[in-house]
């Protein structure tokens, strides 16, 4: 039987797919946190995985954050499953139960600490030397302490309780337990890679608790000498009582260093190892000591801010027949069964319906159309009037029609807006042609268009010369107004040239003085390289000011290769 929690950092960020990311892992329950996906979001290629069997639990106030996963393989299918750590989310059969006492939480607190998704609990079955026992595996993403929120470390601390609550009312219940995943805290020095105030570390609130929930190695100590001295009392001094579980990678690595699991991908900690350890596998004492075979990290896999935490066992891992309720399969969305039509209505007050108003839709253009196709007439009369009460007579009753605002001029086109000013040799030219002429001949009552033409009134004999022989204007005309508009053209652009050279020497000067991009960096004294622009996104007096530090990754100060303790601000104004 064998486990690996991993801190995945969004689960849409595998690029070759959630089935290639868990086969890579070859494990038998493989426990993913920060999924960062909620139940609209998720698909189908996700939550039906080949092979395996898979339980969410989705963040319910904030889209893209937190939640949790838990793969088994079909020869791991649990008995049973549940999301959350209260019962609260609970509304199947085939749950885990074992809830323990609450009376130290409001309903409301309750509610809160189940309403981020970060817990998800599976329970199988294991033949451990030729006796059927229970394991619960709890998969859980604790949250996060804020410094500059107060109430978010009140609300780790209730969450790591309510934990703790649930785990041990769980071994009281008769069942093993299983906890693993992204803990948020780093249990001791050795599990940081650089602990600032080492006389004061293990005053942290979630350390203190950690050294209350965890079996340690003093405990054991003072077990010998209990044993030695019946008589004697035991007493511990950092907890209030025996702790119940152990951690597996130090019951089987107790002094390795440099053992990280979470890395700062913005300052590139990854590359110099200057992490900290904070994915863990909890196990009751009992079966880590008869069952456990192992227990590392894996920090060669990548992917995420984490590494994966692996831990294997020695006992062999039944399957149900059936996946628990809670399984994604089940979900109407990937069932594959038809869904009812009533899902998709909702009822409706019938009497409010009648008594309001109701608005008809626009008709669509085929039926517009078909409309002038039918009576081709009224589609063409110029008469905006008689448009729409032809319109209406054709549409039935009850519906109202569309009415459009119709006429023969034409619209111009946007493009139109940005041409330059015609001059007046362009307007000549653009004017009615020979067929105006020809109109205006015919009809005595037309205006003369000769004079729109001539630029000056001409004589009525002038007139009907264009008239009677029209060859003769084109060829008396057009060549001296082309020679005019070719010059006129030609001195236009030249200005437009120089106007434009002028602007946009103008507006560079004036761009260049307000966006004068980033100042040159500087090197920096010790590795002599060019150092990176970085900007304060914390709140307070620096907060948007912008600042030099070294361009190598972060890591100790003893290490060469890590980034020194260059820094200079850059001043206002460069």
């Amino acid at each position: 039987m064998k486990l690996v929690s991993w801190n995945i950092n969004g689960i849409r960020t595998f690029k070759g797919g959630i089935k290639t990311a868990v086969d890579s892992l070859d494990a038998d329950i493989i426990c993913v946190q920060e999924t960062k996906v909620t139940r609209d979001l998720l698909d189908e290629k996700t939550a039906i995985v080949d092979g395996y069997n898979s339980y969410f639990s989705y963040s319910r106030g904030r889209s893209g954050y937190s939640g949790v996963a838990t793969y088994c393989r079909d020869s791991a299918t649990p008995f049973a499953a549940e999301e959350g750590l209260t019962g609260l989310l609970n509304n199947h059969e085939r749950s885990v139960g074992c809830y323990g006492a609450h009376s130290d939480f409001s309903n409301e607190e309750l509610q809160l600490l189940d309403n981020e998704g970060r817990a998800i609990i599976t329970q199988h079955k294991i033949m451990c030397q030729n006796k059927e026992k229970t394991v619960s595996v709890i998969n859980v993403y604790c949250p996060r302490a804020d410094p500059d929120k107060p109430e978010r470390k009140l609300f780790k601390l209730q969450f790591y309780k309510l934990l703790q609550s649930r785990a041990e009312a769980l071994l009281k219940g008769g069942s093993h337990v299983i906890i693993l995943g992204d803990v948020n805290t780093s249990h001791r020095p050795i599990d940081h890679c650089d602990p600032c105030d080492i006389d004061d570390f293990d005053e942290n609130p979630g350390r203190k608790w950690l050294n209350g929930f965890l079996y340690s190695s003093r405990q054991e100590e003072e077990e010998e000498t209990d044993e030695e001295d019946h008589n004697k009392e035991i007493e511990i001094t950092d907890c209030a009582h025996m702790g119940r579980f152990v951690d597996t990678f130090r019951y089987f690595h107790p002094a390795r260093t440099n053992a990280f699991t979470c890395w700062s991908t913005l300052t590139g900690a990854r590359q110099t190892n200057y992490g900290t350890r904070i994915d863990y596998i909890f196990a009751d004492r009992r079966l880590v000591q008869e069952q456990f075979a192992g227990a590392d990290i894996m920090p060669e896999v990548e992917g995420s801010d984490h590494c994966p935490v692996w831990a294997q066992l020695k006992c062999l891992l039944l399957s149900s027949s059936k996946p628990p309720p809670l399984c994604t399969r089940y979900l109407p969305e990937f069932a594959g069964k038809q869904q009812k039509l009533s899902r998709f209505l909702v009822k409706v007050d019938q009497k409010l319906s009648q008594a309001e108003p109701k608005e008809a839709l626009p008709e669509s253009q085929e039926e517009e159309e078909r409309r002038e196709n039918v009576n081709p007439f009224h589609a063409n009369n110029v008469s905006g009037k008689k448009r729409s009460s032809a319109s209406e007579s054709v549409a039935p009753k009850g519906k109202k029609s569309k009415k459009t605002n119709t006429s023969l001029k034409p619209r111009g086109n946007l493009l139109s807006f940005f041409k330059p000013k015609l001059t007046d040799v362009e307007q000549c030219e653009n004017k009615p042609g020979l067929d105006e002429f020809t109109a205006s001949h015919n009809n005595p009552k037309a205006s003369t268009t000769s004079e729109l033409c001539s630029g000056t009134g001409s004589t009525t004999e002038d007139t009907k010369l264009v008239v009677d022989t029209p060859s003769q204007l084109c060829t008396s005309s057009t060549t001296g107004e082309k020679d005019r508009m070719v010059k006129t053209k030609q001195s236009a652009s030249q200005l437009s040239v120089g106007q434009s050279d002028v602007k946009k020497g103008a507006s560079s000067v004036f761009w260049k003085s307000v966006l004068h991009g980033p100042p040159p960096a500087p090197c920096c004294k010790v590795h002599k390289e060019t150092c990176v622009l970085r900007t304060v996104k914390k709140e307070g007096p620096n907060m948007g000011k912008q600042f030099f530090v070294c361009g190598r990754p972060q890591g100790h100060a003893s290490n060469p290769e890590a980034r020194c303790n260059f820094f200079m601000w850059v001043e206002k104004g460069k």
